[in-house]
């Protein structure tokens, strides 16, 4: 079974205020008589499901050519959390989960339609990162377009991956996924110096 974590790439698709929608330019058209069809994209590195880089959020870090592969492939679980609009989430909002993977993905059911962006989605506490860490998880996927509150400037729960060098993974699709364990595949693109790629997520029922 293969569960496709990634809404697609059109320009229905919402992005944060203020960053680059998506836009497909035809350059040639085999439809329109051209030997072959092609295409340029324009849109932000952070378009539907991606990864953040640490250059996004701290000065002098990682960009998304230099994290290492293995970060976003392997053992992965995901828990579904009761989160409320506007929440911040703290680790007794696992209500006692057990956390059995290294990529640990949460799906908080609080931005359901990737092609209307409501800005009061759940966010993670700095102290949910920490619980996570502490329990072996180099990795951790939202289904919300940010780890962070949509107006927060200082991205707390950001920082703390950055403390831990935990890898970020945002605005997944997580509604059809049952809770459990898979393989996660969410490779970036290495686009040289760049604060974040688009990634292709998908899971994998484990052997």
């Amino acid at each position: 079974m293969i569960y496709d974590l990634t809404p697609p790439i059109d320009r229905a698709l919402k992005v944060f205020p203020g960053d680059t929608p998506p836009e497909r330019e035809i350059l040639l058209d085999m439809e329109a008589g051209a030997h072959l069809t092609l295409s340029t994209l324009r849109t932000t590195v952070h378009v539907g499901a991606h990864a953040d880089a640490p250059s996004h959020y701290a000065r002098g870090a990682a960009s998304i050519e230099k994290r290492p592969l293995d970060l976003y492939l392997g053992p992965c679980q995901v828990l579904r959390l009761a989160a409320r609009r506007g929440a911040v989430l703290e680790p007794d909002d696992l209500r006692g989960a057990s956390i059995a993977a290294p990529r640990i993905l949460l799906a908080t059911g609080t931005f359901p339609d990737p092609t209307v962006f409501n800005e009061d989605f759940a966010a993670l506490s700095p102290w949910l990162v920490d619980f996570l860490h502490e329990r072996g998880a180099r990795l951790v996927g939202v289904d919300t377009p940010s780890l962070d509150p949509c107006t927060s400037k200082d991205l707390p729960a950001h920082q703390a991956c950055l403390r831990h060098d935990m890898a970020i993974l945002e605005g997944l699709v997580l509604a059809h996924v049952p809770e459990g364990l898979y393989e996660l595949i969410a490779l970036p693109l290495p686009i040289a110096g760049a604060d974040g790629s688009p990634v292709r997520a998908i899971l994998r029922d484990l052997p």
